[in-house]
């Protein structure tokens, strides 16, 4: 039996390609609506993601022959997982790919909001001088607390430590002791965690259990002087806690690429110069976007022979 594959959203050229060179019959439809999606879906074996569509228990209902769902991504909030299990559907995802372009992001954000490059910019385009008021602080020395270390958080606190960075760490997982030992990490509950870094970075899938972590009670555990980042999922940060905490100076900064709506509808943080707004882009790169789709490929070529 041929097995037939939708690709649902935007990937990179690689992923069809090894699909069809290895015998798949091989749809791509970036844009395809809810409504053809629900349409459709019995038609196929295999249903391939990205963040825009959404695999909702409704669709699965519909995907009657269908076995895999792939996320050429990280997270998997977008797939209803409950619904796809009650239907024996294996959810796959390459959490791999986007682990050093996340990475690299946050280091980014931390680098400009410490030298208020977005406000630097802004003044210059406006014609003003405004260099006694900007002076920066350096990230050598500083405290940077990983709230999740997996592929993403690990390869942060690597990149930190060479930047001379201390890392302070939590998961509600076993952490990796190697990794541990090669940056020096300080392993803490998360009250600690917040009360002692100046820099907090968040790495944590969307659960019950993670909404709204970050949220006004844990906001005022944090220095004056802290900064926040989410690249992880909308819905860990309170938005509207966080606002309340930098409009009223208790809190140094924030940088969120991720948000609890998605494109967020006239956010208040927008309105606050220490808060950077990315729409999305922790993954959004040329290499990261082709590893995400050269691992998904793999992994289904490697089911389809049984090898995994």
């Amino acid at each position: 039996m041929v097995r037939k594959v939708l690709i649902c959203d935007v990937v990179d050229d690689i992923l069809p390609k090894i699909l069809k060179d290895n015998g798949m019959d091989v749809d791509y439809n970036p844009e395809i609506t809810k409504n053809k999606l629900l349409d459709v879906a019995k038609d196929y074996h295999t249903i391939v993601v990205r963040s825009r569509t959404r695999v909702t228990a409704e669709v699965i209902d519909a995907a009657k022959n269908c076995s895999i769902v792939a996320r050429v991504g990280v997270g998997l909030d977008n797939i209803d997982q409950k619904a796809a299990g009650s239907k024996e559907i294996r959810v796959i995802n390459a959490a791999e790919g986007a682990m050093n372009a996340v990475a690299e992001l946050v280091m980014s954000v931390m680098l400009s909001l410490s030298r208020h490059i977005p406000r630097a910019d802004r003044t210059m385009r406006d014609g003003i001088w405004e260099k006694k008021s900007l002076k920066g602080t350096e990230l050598r020395g500083k405290y940077l607390g990983i709230v999740g270390l997996g592929n993403v958080g690990q390869r942060l606190g690597r990149l930190a430590r060479a930047f001379n960075m201390n890392i302070i760490g939590h998961d509600v997982v076993p952490i990796n002791p190697e990794f541990v030992q090669e940056v020096g990490l300080i392993k803490t509950d998360l009250k600690t965690l917040l009360q002692s870094s100046d820099y907090v970075s968040l790495h944590v899938p969307l659960l019950e259990s993670t909404r709204y972590m970050i949220n006004a009670e844990n906001l005022s555990l944090m220095k004056k002087t802290a900064y926040i980042i989410n690249t992880s999922r909308g819905g860990i940060v309170d938005e509207m806690a966080l606002y309340a905490a930098l409009r009223d100076g208790r809190l140094g900064g924030a940088a969120l690429d991720v948000f609890e709506n998605e494109p967020p509808d006239n956010t208040p943080l927008a309105g606050l110069d220490n808060v950077i707004l990315t729409p999305h882009l922790g993954a959004q790169t040329v290499e990261a976007q082709k590893l995400a789709a050269h691992i998904i490929a793999e992994k289904l070529v490697q089911i389809e022979r049984g090898v995994i």
